[in-house]
């Protein structure tokens, strides 16, 4: 993992010169995927790791709402992992992470929004503000994984970007690593019908295998240990030290 996670009362680091530097949390799905479209057009950065439920004065001068992922690109700050990620495949266009076809674009564009639904099912799974069984959070999630597989086997191919990872597979891969943390914190099995979704299976086992992809991965035992603190009124969860 990374440097310790800052919070209130400390200082922020000083820029490294030639490189951008992201602002996010090494347990941020979202700054993750920053770090993956990074990692995999070889850009540059540096990472400045900001305790969430603490954040520090300072971000206020790097945004007004001390939005974190944030992308210094020196020249102007960037938020939303959407439009952070278009931004660095249209500054760094290679490798390209979306088709060059338009039509072929949009549908990889229409995947990363349905696959919106999903981030949102797992997002009040863990928060369980409405106290209701998993099963309320989860239940429309295998239907949007099944049109996942179903595009997988149309397209032959290993990931939705072809050969190589594109920007649907790098979107959607840090909800995959922590897809079994709902159940884990409930102690339910996740009973997931492997046998409906061999392509999404064997898409997994690919996208772990990738060295983009492994620098940014974080252990299950890692990823409870943190979300047990971060998701009961702790202002100081254990982002350090795990």
């Amino acid at each position: 993992m990374s440097a310790r996670h800052l919070s209130i009362g400390s200082s922020c680091p000083p820029k490294v010169q030639g490189k951008l530097r992201l602002y996010t949390s090494d347990f941020c799905p979202y700054g993750q995927r920053v770090k993956l479209v990074l990692n995999v057009k070889k850009v540059p950065y540096d990472v400045v790791n900001v305790n969430m439920k603490q954040k520090p004065e300072w971000m206020f001068k790097i945004h007004p709402e001390r939005k974190v992922p944030a992308l210094d690109t020196g020249d102007k700050v960037f938020v939303n992992s959407l439009d952070i990620v278009n931004y660095l495949d249209a500054k760094y266009p290679q490798p390209p992470l979306y088709p060059s076809d338009p039509e072929r674009k949009a549908k990889d564009q229409e995947l990363i929004v349905k696959f919106g639904k999903v981030v949102t099912a797992m997002n009040n799974a863990f928060h369980d503000k409405e106290k209701k069984p998993l099963e309320h959070y989860m239940s429309g999630v295998y239907e949007i994984l099944q049109e996942f597989e179903r595009e997988l086997e149309s397209r032959e191919t290993t990931f939705f970007g072809g050969e190589e990872p594109g920007m649907v597979d790098l979107m959607t891969w840090p909800w995959s690593e922590r897809a079994k943390l709902p159940y884990i914190l409930r102690n339910e099995d996740m009973n997931f019908p492997k046998e409906k979704y061999p392509k999404l299976i064997a898409w997994r086992q690919a996208m772990q295998e990738l060295d983009p992809v492994k620098k940014t991965i974080i252990d299950q035992e890692t990823h409870l240990k943190f979300l047990v603190g971060y998701l009961r009124d702790d202002p100081n969860p254990p982002f350090d030290d795990l």
